[in-house]
C-alpha cells in the first residue's frame, strides 16, 4: 500500500520499509485468523458458516439507552423478539449499521432466529473470533455532540471517555491489545477522541477521509456503505448492462475531498439533462 498516495499522508510518508513493516504488524487485525464454524440452524439446505462473536454487556447508555430505551430488570438488552426500540429516521439512517448489527448479534442467541445467521454470540471471549463493542457512536455524535454553552464537555465526549476507560481495563483488551476488537465509527465525525486511543481495533467506517492512515487504513479496517435511503423499484428485473442511463444523482457537488469527482460527473451529465429538460418542456406544450 502506497501511503504517500493516501489523504493525510504526512503521518506515514516518511516511513522506511522496516518501519512500515513494524507498523503493519502493530495494527494488523486478527480478522485474518478467523476460523469459521458451522451451526445446525435450518436456514438453508446446507449448513451455514458463522462467525463467533463475543459482545460486551455495556450499560444501555452506550447503545439502546441512546434511543430512550430503559431496561426492565437486570438485563442491559431489550428482548428483540418482542420489543425492538425504534431508530430515528432522516439522515440518522445513513449510519444505522451499528443498530442493525447489534440486533443481529442479539437475535443469534435465540433458537428460532428470524433471519439466516452469519454470526452467533458466545459468552466466553476465549471462544470468539471477534470481540464486538456495542457503542452506537454515530447516534451518540448526532444526539450529544452539541452540548450546552456552560458545559465543558458534551455528552458525546463523556461517553467516549467512559468507553476508553472501560475497554482498556478489560482482560479481553489487555490480552490482544485490542487487535481482535470490532468498533463502529461509521459517522465520519464520531469517535473523534476515542479513535486515537482505540486504533489497534478494527473500525467499521464509511470512508478514510478524516483519518490519518496510522489510525485507520485498508490493512485492518472495514468500509461499510451508507444505508440505502432511496426506495427500490418493485418487480425490477433489469440488470446493470440494461441500464444505459443514470436515473438518480443527488448530493452537494462541492463537498469535502470528493468534490472533484462529483463536479466531473455533474458537468459530464449536464448537457444531457439540460437537453432533456428543454426538449420535454417544449413537446409537452
Amino acid at each position: 500500500m502506497e501511503y504517500n498516495l493516501m489523504p493525510n499522508s504526512k503521518h506515514l510518508s516518511a516511513l522506511d520499509e522496516s518501519e512500515y513493516e513494524m507498523l503493519k504488524q502493530n495494527v494488523q487485525s486478527s480478522f485474518g485468523n478467523i476460523k469459521l464454524v458451522k451451526h445446525g440452524g435450518k436456514c438453508h439446505q446446507n449448513d451455514e458458516l458463522v462467525i463467533k462473536v463475543y459482545m460486551y454487556d455495556l450499560p444501555p447508555e452506550f447503545h439502546f439507552g441512546l434511543l430512550d430505551w430503559k431496561p426492565n430488570g437486570s438485563s442491559v438488552w431489550p428482548d428483540v423478539r418482542n420489543n425492538i426500540p425504534g431508530y430515528p429516521g432522516g439522515l440518522n439512517l445513513q449510519h444505522s449499521i451499528e443498530f442493525w448489527l447489534t440486533l443481529d448479534i442479539l437475535a443469534s442467541e435465540f433458537p428460532q432466529a428470524p433471519k439466516a445467521r452469519t454470526v452467533i454470540r458466545v459468552k466466553n471471549s476465549s471462544e470468539a473470533d471477534i470481540i464486538y463493542v456495542p457503542f452506537f457512536s454515530s447516534l451518540s455524535y448526532n444526539r450529544y455532540s452539541k452540548g450546552k454553552k456552560k458545559e465543558k464537555k458534551n455528552g458525546n465526549k463523556i461517553l467516549q471517555e467512559k468507553l476508553v476507560k472501560h475497554l482498556t481495563t478489560q482482560e479481553q483488551w489487555k490480552r490482544s491489545g485490542g487487535k481482535d476488537h470490532l468498533i463502529l465509527a461509521h459517522h465520519p465525525n464520531s469517535m473523534l477522541e476515542a479513535r486515537m486511543k482505540l486504533w489497534p481495533a478494527t473500525f467499521i467506517l464509511s470512508d478514510f477521509g478524516r483519518y490519518p492512515p496510522n489510525i485507520a487504513n485498508v490493512e485492518k479496517d472495514v468500509i461499510a456503505p451508507y444505508k440505502h435511503l432511496i426506495p427500490s423499484y418493485l418487480n425490477d428485473n433489469s440488470t446493470f448492462d440494461s441500464r444505459p442511463t443514470l436515473l438518480y444523482f443527488q448530493g452537494a457537488i462541492y463537498r469535502k475531498d470528493v468534490w472533484p469527482s462529483c463536479s466531473l460527473i455533474f458537468w459530464l451529465l449536464w448537457p444531457f439533462f439540460a437537453f432533456q429538460r428543454r426538449y420535454f418542456s417544449l413537446t409537452s406544450m
